[in-house]
């Protein structure tokens, strides 16, 4: 027998558990390979459908973003801006290569190499995302853009697919300046900027072109998170972002080591652009309604850019003028006590700045300041500005306000510790004094063409929005006469024409159930006097004796030759004092007629619009008079203008003369009764300008205000800037206007018919000399008594 046993047979149990592993492992390897072929079909599907309802993206190529209503002076002063989103569209081409190396320094690294979707910086956002909480979307410029433009701001893992695909659309329909270009106007930016000229405005106060390397980058920063890192809401989150971006300026060679080093130690002053001057709010309202009622709410996002006929620097005249006027004449009213009263501590001095915060909650004002008053005696007030500027009000100062320094003051009235004031500042000296009740208007314009060179609608836009000057329909009382003057020359009366300033006593009737005795202004009748003599003086019974003569009706049909609205003149003969109704635009286009020689031109405001893409959808362009628009003859204006010149040299109106020092001025003030409306209308041959000041509730000014008082100071310091350096015009008679004795007439009147009289009881002198009204006859002529039609209305 062998003594070695023979080798044991292999575990049929082994065997068995070997089998069994394998057809696990096929299996699950087969099941693997099948989850894997039906996932990825699954996945497959999916994007085919993703990718299939993806929008259509053919409008980005015609890319129009909304931009606000712009609306500039005629010197191209930005003057109003309406939209919600303040955006300024800028080509690629002109965006400045250092803010471009910037931007895509920080968010896009490899924007001109990838395809739209940046893998590495999906992958390693992907790493990023397995190590923290915080989400890193590692999305390009180009996801970004369809994500403004056509998906939703929601976080999933389905939006960030659409993303993708429809980047990788994007990139194959436009190119990378395309992409880029859309991007940087369009991207949101904090402060309602949108795009990076709007921030480089709302932020530095400049255009992209100006910014700095440091600037640059501190824009660029913003995309990521504009309110987490807003410079104006923090300062030093966004100065940490922008030295990021600055190392990755560095890092991808945009900028070398000495530009870094300069840019990191750069100050950076924040200068927000100011919001458009207050000189003009009145006309940019105006504005913004017409165009809104053309174009509807496409308005405000369009980008239409208004053209006005103003001139910035006589419209900022304008209104210094205006306000300068009013806060004059309020200083000469009763004081009505402090605007308000603040607690204020006893221990607390006026510079502190605890005072100054006090005034938080009450508007300043460029010219009345608001001030906050810590001492106040009859000798002297201290009062804190909301600048925190400190100022000692005494002498002149005071003298308004003395009643309200009185012990025995009431509570409304006494002005103590506490009390918030306005104090404004005349030459070097301070004064305190109230917010004006009194409204005014200011209209001037070119009577050429129209154009209407400065407007104020009131005193202060943001406290009263009603514009005075288009819609204040107020009685112009004298400053109305000159058109009644003109009317009398188409009758026979001339300058030299003596006219009786007596008494007139009309008896009542049917029409008029109570008898009236006019008066004139000063109280005085000063018998016979010449035309001339009494348009000068402003005499009221010669004005109600020439429109006696003519008659009312035909008085009122020639006024409406200026553009005055016949239903708004009395059918009676108060219509000689100006007791109808007009508005300051409205008179500022009568008189035009007059310093053109008698052409109707129309107020124009709105010179030209254009679209975005500075396509002109209308234009208001200066054209030449021509003789379609002639209302009156060429005789009667050169006639009426002369008439209007002696009120400017010797009248109610020679303060113009004397303080201009030149002799081209024409004008007429305007008081109407109990002076609730104060007036002054006048031109140089190259300027038309109307000045109103009253109540918007209408009542007197005072007994001892007038249109010479209120009104024309504000016109003469309008003038004296407007026409600097305007030469001297004088007006040339026409061919059918002949001078003798010294005064002009008409030459198809005989010799003697400028000495002609009216109003007198005694007999003519001779038949060229009646005292019949029914022997001046009028002179016929053939020139129409309408107003020439309207401008053509927007397109």
């Amino acid at each position: 027998m062998s003594l070695i046993s023979p080798r044991a047979p292999r575990s049929s149990s082994r065997l068995g558990r070997g089998r069994q592993q394998g057809k696990v492992l096929r299996r699950w390897l087969w099941g693997s390979l099948a989850v894997l072929v039906l996932g990825s079909g699954a996945l497959g599907t999916w994007l085919y459908l993703l990718s299939s309802n993806l929008p259509d993206i053919t409008d980005l190529s015609h890319y129009q973003p909304h931009q606000p209503l712009r609306i500039y002076t005629q010197d191209g002063i930005e003057i109003g801006q309406y939209g919600v989103e303040r955006r300024y569209f800028v080509p690629i081409a002109q965006i400045p290569a250092q803010l471009q190396d910037a931007l895509l320094a920080v968010e896009d690294t490899r924007f001109r190499d990838h395809p739209g979707v940046d893998l590495k910086g999906v992958a390693r956002a992907l790493v990023a995302n397995l190590r923290t909480s915080r989400s890193q979307g590692a999305s390009t410029i180009t996801q970004q853009v369809a994500r403004n433009f056509y998906l939703t701001s929601r976080k999933d893992y389905e939006r960030k697919v659409r993303e993708m695909l429809l980047a990788l659309k994007i990139e194959k329909q436009l190119s990378k300046d395309q992409i880029l270009e859309l991007y940087m106007n369009q991207i949101y930016l904090g402060q309602r900027a949108y795009g990076f000229e709007a921030a480089a405005k709302t932020y530095f106060g400049k255009s992209m072109g100006e910014l700095s390397v440091g600037e640059s980058a501190m824009l660029a920063g913003l995309p990521q998170n504009p309110a987490h890192a807003n410079p104006i809401t923090n300062f030093e989150r966004a100065r940490k972002r922008q030295l990021v971006v600055l190392e990755r300026m560095r890092s991808t060679q945009a900028i070398d080591e000495e530009k870094y080093q300069a840019a990191k130690a750069e100050p950076l002053q924040l200068q927000r652009t100011p919001p458009p001057p207050p000189y003009a709010q009145h006309v940019a309202e105006m504005v913004r309604q017409v165009v809104h009622t053309k174009y509807g709410e496409q308005a405000y996002t369009r980008g239409l850019k208004v053209m006005t006929a103003l001139r910035s620097t006589e419209q900022q005249a304008a209104y210094q003028a205006l306000r300068k006027g009013l806060i004059d004449y309020e200083r000469r009213q009763p004081y009505r006590g402090p605007e308000a009263t603040e607690d204020l501590p006893g221990d607390v001095p006026a510079a502190d700045p605890i005072v100054a915060q006090a005034l938080a909650d009450h508007d300043d004002d460029e010219d009345l300041r608001v001030a906050l008053v810590t001492q106040a005696s009859p000798g002297a007030v201290v009062a804190t500005l909301a600048s925190g500027e400190v100022v000692v009000v005494t002498a002149e100062g005071l003298k308004a306000v003395q009643a309200a320094l009185r012990a025995s003051a009431t509570k409304a009235l006494r002005i103590q510790r506490g009390s918030v004031i306005r104090v404004v500042r005349t030459g070097t000296q301070w004064a305190i004094t109230q917010w004006p009740q009194a409204e005014g208007a200011f209209v001037a314009m070119e009577p050429q063409s129209g154009h209407v060179r400065a407007l104020v609608g009131g005193f202060d836009f943001g406290r009263n929005q009603f514009n005075h000057a288009e819609k204040a329909w107020r009685q112009p009382g004298s400053s109305f006469k000159p058109f009644l003057y003109s009317a009398a020359l188409e009758h026979g009366v001339m300058p030299a024409t003596l006219i009786n300033d007596a008494p007139v006593v009309l008896e009542s009737t049917s029409t008029t159930p109570q008898s009236w005795e006019p008066q004139n202004s000063d109280g005085k009748f000063d018998g016979a006097l010449t035309l001339r003599q009494a348009l000068a003086r402003s005499k009221n019974l010669v004005s109600i004796r020439l429109v006696q003569m003519m008659g009312v009706d035909t008085a009122r049909q020639w006024t409406q030759r200026f553009g005055f609205a016949i239903d708004k003149q009395p059918d009676n003969l108060t219509l000689a004092l100006g007791s109808g109704s007009t508005t300051p635009m409205q008179l500022a286009g009568a008189y035009a007629v007059l310093a053109n020689g008698g052409y109707k031109v129309d107020p124009v405001v709105i010179t030209r619009v254009s679209d975005a893409q500075d396509k002109v959808l209308f234009d208001a362009s200066a054209k030449k008079l021509s003789e379609e628009q002639r209302v009156i003859p060429a005789r009667n204006a050169f006639i009426t203008n002369s008439l209007l010149e002696e009120v400017t040299r010797t009248g109610t109106a020679a303060v113009a003369q004397a303080t201009l020092k030149r002799p081209d001025l024409y004008g007429k003030t305007g008081t109407t009764n109990d002076a609730v409306d104060a007036w002054f209308a006048g031109f140089q041959p190259s300027l038309v300008a109307v000045v109103w000041m009253g109540y918007d509730t209408p009542r007197s000014l005072g007994p001892n205000e007038s249109g010479s008082r209120l009104a024309l100071p504000v016109w003469v310091d309008f003038m004296k800037q407007a026409l600097q350096n305007v030469p001297v015009q004088a007006l040339e008679p026409p061919k059918d206007v002949t001078q003798a004795d010294g005064d002009w007439f008409y030459n198809e009147r005989a010799k003697g018919d400028y000495v002609m009289r009216l109003g007198f009881d005694e007999a003519p002198k001779s038949a060229t000399d009646p005292t019949d009204s029914a022997n001046y006859p009028p002179l016929t002529t053939d020139y129409p008594s309408v107003p020439a039609p309207a401008p053509e209305p927007l397109k």
